[in-house]
């Protein structure tokens, strides 16, 4: 390597740190406090209303989840209904929730993998969608296997009926 490259390296960026244009804000006293941005309105990355799980949106619909994309209540729904699994993925602005392989205890050689996705900020039977994969174990592999309408009808069940029970608590006062 040659011994002039580090020293020339520095050089140039000494030089190009001092011709960079600066200003300098200095923050108003307002009482016991410093405004470091005494002239502009405070931002928020989450917005003017701030970051809200379970309060109202603008329209003043209960539940629909001002801070997050998707129905409060559905989303909370789904993690209690789904809380006996292990989760890989929870995303509430996109409104997906996924599991890791479970094998329940009573039938150790099949297991299941559970994908929800909460389409919609009301609270509707259009605005939840269950996937649910199963493999059953045949011999060291885990090979793909048939899942019943039933079971998957039976998940959006409970999602759905929790999600209106934590709606009656919440509105009724209960």
């Amino acid at each position: 390597m040659k011994w002039w490259l580090l020293p020339v390296c520095c050089l140039s960026l000494l030089l190009n740190a001092c011709g960079l244009p600066t200003e300098a804000i200095f923050p108003e006293r307002r009482g016991a406090t410093y405004d470091p941005r005494p002239t502009e309105e405070q931002e928020s990355i989450f917005g003017p209303g701030g970051l809200g799980l379970f309060g109202d949106d603008e329209e003043g619909s209960p539940g629909s989840g001002g801070g997050i994309g998707v129905n409060s209540y559905l989303w909370r729904a789904s993690l209690d209904t789904l809380a006996f699994m292990p989760l890989t993925s929870a995303d509430p602005f996109g409104g997906v929730i996924i599991t890791d392989w479970y094998a329940p205890p009573a039938t150790p050689n099949e297991r299941f993998k559970l994908t929800v996705f909460i389409l919609d900020r009301q609270l509707s039977a259009n605005a939840i969608r269950v996937s649910v994969f199963r493999q059953e174990r045949r011999g060291t592999d885990w090979v793909d296997a048939v899942v019943r309408d039933e079971t998957i009808t039976g998940v959006e069940d409970a999602i759905l009926t929790g999600a209106r029970q934590l709606r009656i608590k919440t509105i009724g006062g209960s």
